[in-house]
C-alpha cells in the first residue's frame, strides 16, 4: 500500500533561468501529475559548487516570486500578495546558500509541515564524490536530512551541449516516477537517524536521446564512485583581477568552465585598496571526471551508471563516514586510550 501523499519542499541552485531551467517542469509534473502540494523556496540568485554552506554572517533576505508558463519566469515582489492571471503560484527567494533556505524554509517558514525535500533538479550531474562534496543540490539536501526530514537530490547530467528540450519531459516524467517510489518504498539504514531509515538520496539522470525511447532507459541501485580531483585554481594577474567580485561557475560541476557568473564576494578584513601579491581565479580542469574510460569506473557505482547512459539512485548517510579499520575495537573497548 502506498503512503499518504507528502507534504513537498523543493529547492534548486536559484530560481528559473538559464542556470536553473529544470524547477519548474519538475514543480509542474510533481503539482498536476502526482498531485502533490508542493512550496517552494530558492536562493535568489545561482548557487553552485557551494556545498553544504550556511550564511552565518550575512542578514538572510527574502521575496516573493511569482512564476508564470510556460518557463516558470515570474515578478519579484517585496510582500506577499494574491496571484494575478496567468501566475502558476507563490514561491519564495531567499539572498542565501541552498542549504540556507532548506533550514529557513523548514524550521522558519513551514515549520513542522515538510514530510519530503527535493532538491533540484540541478543542471549537470552530481555524481561521485568530487563533484557530490561540491554540490549545493546535494547539501541542500543534506541539510534536511540533518533536520531529519527525508530528502532526494535530483540532477540532470549534461551530455549534450546544448541539451535539446525534448528531453525535458521524459526527464522530468521519470524523475516524479523516481522519487514517487523512493517515498513509498523508503529504505531501512540500522545507522540512520530517523527511526532507522535511510537519511536521503542522490538520484542523477543523463540527458541523452534514449530518454525519448518508449521504453525510457535503465534506472540502477548504485554506490558513489570515490573519485578526486586535482588542481581547481589558476594564477592570474593582480591587473585582471577585481577585488570586490569573484567568480563562481554558473552551472554544476560537470558543465563548469563553458560559462562564468559574476557575484559579489563576501566581506574581508584585508583593506580593498591594498594591492593583491597573490591573485587566483577558479578554473576547474574536470573533463577527466566527465568522460572518464568506462574500464575505470568500479561497476555498480554512479559513474558508471552515467556512463553506460543509465540513471542512478544512490543511498547516503548525511555524514563523513567513519573508517572500521582492524584495529578498532568494538563496544565499550573503543572508549579505550590510544598508548604510544
Amino acid at each position: 500500500m502506498s503512503s499518504p501523499s507528502p507534504r513537498i519542499l523543493l529547492n534548486d541552485d536559484g530560481p528559473p533561468g538559464p542556470q536553473s531551467p529544470y524547477v519548474y517542469g519538475l514543480y509542474r509534473y510533481i503539482t498536476t501529475i502526482l498531485r502533490w502540494d508542493v512550496k517552494v523556496v530558492v536562493p535568489s540568485s545561482q548557487k553552485s559548487w557551494i556545498g553544504k554552506a550556511f550564511h552565518i554572517t550575512e542578514i538572510t533576505k527574502g521575496r516573493y516570486y511569482y512564476p508564470k508558463e510556460p518557463d516558470g519566469m515570474g515578478e519579484v515582489s517585496s510582500a506577499s500578495r494574491p496571484l494575478n492571471e496567468g501566475e502558476v503560484a507563490e514561491w519564495v527567494l531567499l539572498d542565501g546558500t541552498p542549504a540556507t533556505c532548506t533550514n529557513i524554509a523548514l524550521h522558519n517558514l513551514y515549520p513542522g509541515t515538510i514530510d519530503l525535500v527535493i532538491s533540484g533538479p540541478n543542471l549537470g550531474r552530481n555524481s561521485s564524490a568530487a563533484f557530490a562534496m561540491s554540490s549545493g543540490t546535494i547539501g541542500a539536501a543534506m541539510s534536511s536530512a540533518l533536520s531529519q526530514v527525508r530528502s532526494v537530490a535530483i540532477s540532470y547530467g549534461t551530455v549534450l551541449h546544448p541539451t535539446p528540450n525534448e528531453l525535458f519531459e521524459p526527464a522530468h516524467i521519470l524523475s516524479a516516477r523516481i522519487i514517487q517510489y523512493l517515498w513509498n518504498n523508503w529504505g531501512r539504514d540500522v545507522g540512520g537517524m530517523r527511526n532507522g531509515e535511510i537519511d536521503m538520496y542522490n538520484v542523477n539522470v543523463p540527458m541523452i536521446m534514449e530518454l525519448l525511447n518508449p521504453e525510457g532507459i535503465d534506472v540502477h541501485w548504485t554506490h558513489m564512485w570515490r573519485n578526486s580531483y586535482g588542481q581547481l585554481f589558476k594564477a592570474i594577474s593582480a591587473s585582471d583581477a577585481t577585488s570586490t567580485k569573484r567568480e563562481i561557475p554558473s552551472e554544476s560541476p560537470d558543465v563548469a568552465g563553458q560559462h562564468t557568473a559574476q557575484q559579489s564576494g563576501s566581506g574581508s578584513d584585508v583593506p580593498k585598496e591594498e594591492p593583491a601579491a597573490l591573485v587566483f581565479k577558479f578554473s576547474p580542469d574536470v573533463q577527466p571526471l566527465i568522460t572518464p574510460s568506462l574500464a575505470s569506473l568500479p561497476v555498480g557505482s554512479d559513474g558508471w551508471a552515467i556512463a553506460k547512459g543509465h540513471a542512478s539512485i544512490t543511498p547516503l548517510r548525511a555524514c563523513f563516514a567513519h573508517v572500521d579499520h582492524d584495529n578498532a575495537a568494538t563496544g565499550t573497548e573503543s572508549m579505550r586510550i590510544l598508548k604510544f
